[in-house]
């Protein structure tokens, strides 16, 4: 196998947004992609239609990652067509509460903390065998500058994608002897994606400012994402693991 051409991506949450921008962008390189959703079946399968018309692979498969047998599920039709799973990209967004921490209850906090770490360790253990097996793999966690930078009414997210990325850093240290790499890419406010639609939540006046705290003059596009994450995908990332790519435009710097 010649770098990645072949290699099989499974994407979760991949219907839309950073999802859909990392699949098509993944495909693009000569990745066979697995396209995950919940329940957008008709955008997931547009996202499959608009990687075949480019000349790539992509399948549509549904699964809750949240369940167990859902996830295990999956990764097994994806071994029964293309074989095992070479990079993972976990992307799929955990619903959650957007309250002060005074206001939300704990079924709320622990639910989202629940749900976030059960994904990760579902999809994480059912592509896990494969990567050993060939000695080689891709674990790419997709996290926000939340964990990092606490704002307003956001804790539930923040301590959640906090708890994920130090899933990923015990992950990096136990699998790198095994040839798999594990990366964390931070993303600062996205354009085009479900949490920027949430106007309720995020008025115009909100990015604004947001816009204006970030050095290069504009939020982030899912295609700014899918880059970073393409390159953890990818054969150039030799020897990067237990890392963490902000991509932001600046708008936080560590």
């Amino acid at each position: 196998m010649t770098g990645t051409t072949g290699r099989v991506a499974l994407v979760t949450g991949a219907s839309s947004g950073i999802g859909a921008a990392t699949a098509r962008l993944l495909a693009a390189r000569g990745m066979r992609v697995v396209v995950n959703y919940l329940s957008s079946s008709k955008a997931a399968e547009e996202v499959v239609a608009d990687i075949e018309a480019a000349g790539g692979q992509a399948m549509a498969v549904q699964a809750d990652v949240r369940e167990v047998a859902a996830v295990d599920n999956m990764v097994g039709q994806v071994q029964a067509a293309w074989g095992g799973v070479g990079v993972l990209v976990h992307n799929a967004l955990i619903p959650y509460a957007v309250k002060s921490f005074q206001d939300m209850t704990w079924e709320e906090l622990g639910g989202k903390l629940d749900a976030e770490m059960h994904a990760a360790f579902a999809v994480t253990k059912a592509v896990l065998p494969a990567m050993t097996e060939q000695g080689w793999g891709r674990m790419i966690f997709i996290s926000t500058g939340l964990s990092r930078r606490p704002r307003e009414n956001m804790i539930a997210l923040g301590t959640s994608k906090a708890a994920l990325e130090q899933f990923g850093r015990y992950l990096a240290q136990e699998l790198g002897p095994q040839g798999i790499t594990v990366n964390i890419v931070a993303a600062g406010p996205v354009e085009d994606t479900r949490m920027a639609r949430m106007t309720d939540v995020f008025d115009e006046e909100h990015k604004r400012r947001q816009v204006a705290a970030t050095p290069l003059g504009r939020l982030a596009h899912p295609a700014d994402v899918a880059q970073a994450v393409a390159f953890y995908a990818g054969e150039d990332n030799a020897f990067m693991t237990g890392t963490t790519a902000a991509v932001n435009g600046g708008m936080t710097m560590y």
